[in-house]
């Protein structure tokens, strides 16, 4: 019997669509599968590249997961019965991008996801724990059933990839800064090696049982967990609560009374980054042994896609 996917996702550079058709490539090349993608379409679309002024501009919504008008999705994908949905986001400011999270949040979303089984694929810089808490409890809000997750970061240095993304999100352009750089974002060769991902997705898609799924993904590698980013995550998203809440209280996106406000947010980031960050990681690799019991225990349940009872 044929199966049928859909995969949802975002992207404004393209890599977001790159990484999902090479996991996907065992399943394409199925003739018993057939594979539906719909990229999610905001009214208003986000800049590529951005400008400074909009790239601040997201923050507050971003964080605090305030969803942006999306274009209706088809008749076609909404009337069809999926065996499996996929989704792919990035992740922007410590939360789901704006418009992934609007998508959840839409009734599309919770007519095409309750009581399905949904495979969740990230692509982003390096700090996701806390975004997919947010995609987990949201997914648990609609009724999905969440069997999948698989993560491709940049694994280059925290400041090197830093000065990296900020290039290709300014100007637009994926290339080594100033000849002395990485490329920024995720690595090509892990992109073409993500295909190993997409066969025990294919093969508990075709028996129709996902109980053992992220288990085979996570032996494959396709999630890795630094404690000291989730460390630093956590404690980045309690900071940020109180800049997003502030600005936010300033106006909605693009009047003008958030301007000062989101220099200010410039201005700490900045100083978050490169003095606070180091700091931090310092504290962390001083302080952690004694907790090492707890840190192996939250890495595998970062590893996995079980859900805490409470938040």
């Amino acid at each position: 019997m044929s199966k049928k996917v859909l995969i949802v996702y975002y992207t404004q550079t393209g890599q977001q669509k790159e990484i999902l058709d090479n996991i996907l490539k065992p399943l394409a090349a199925d003739s018993d599968i057939a594979l539906t993608f719909h990229r999610i379409q905001p009214v208003q679309d986000y800049p590529f590249p951005w400008d400074g002024y909009s790239f601040f501009d997201a923050f507050p919504e971003s964080f605090l997961q305030i969803p942006c008008a999306l274009e209706p999705m088809g008749a076609d994908i909404l009337r069809e019965d999926y065996d499996l949905i996929i989704l792919g986001y990035q992740v922007w400011y410590l939360s789901p991008s704006i418009p992934f999270n609007s998508f959840l949040k839409s009734e599309e979303a919770r007519a095409l996801l309750k009581n399905k089984p949904v495979v969740t694929i990230i692509n982003c810089r390096n700090m996701w724990a806390m975004a997919q808490e947010k995609v987990k409890w949201a997914l648990h809000g609609i009724g999905a059933n969440h069997v999948g997750n698989v993560v491709l970061v940049d694994r280059h240095l925290n400041h090197i990839s830093v000065i990296t993304i900020v290039h290709w999100m300014m100007t637009g352009k994926k290339d080594s800064y100033l000849g002395i750089f990485p490329k920024p974002g995720v690595a090509e060769e892990a992109i073409h090696a993500s295909e190993k991902f997409g066969v025990p997705i294919r093969t508990h898609l075709k028996n129709g049982n996902y109980d053992t799924l992220q288990r085979a993904l996570v032996q494959l590698g396709a999630v890795h967990v630094k404690p000291l980013l989730v460390f630093t995550d956590r404690r980045a998203n309690s900071l940020f609560a109180k800049w997003a809440s502030l600005i936010r209280s300033k106006g909605i996106p693009g009047d003008p009374a958030r301007k000062p406000w989101l220099k200010a947010f410039n201005y700490y980031l900045i100083f978050a980054i490169w003095v606070l960050a180091p700091i931090v990681s310092l504290l962390f690799l001083i302080l952690h042994l004694p907790f090492l019991p707890l840190i192996r225990k939250e890495t595998r349940y970062f590893q996995s896609v079980n859900i805490k009872e409470s938040r």
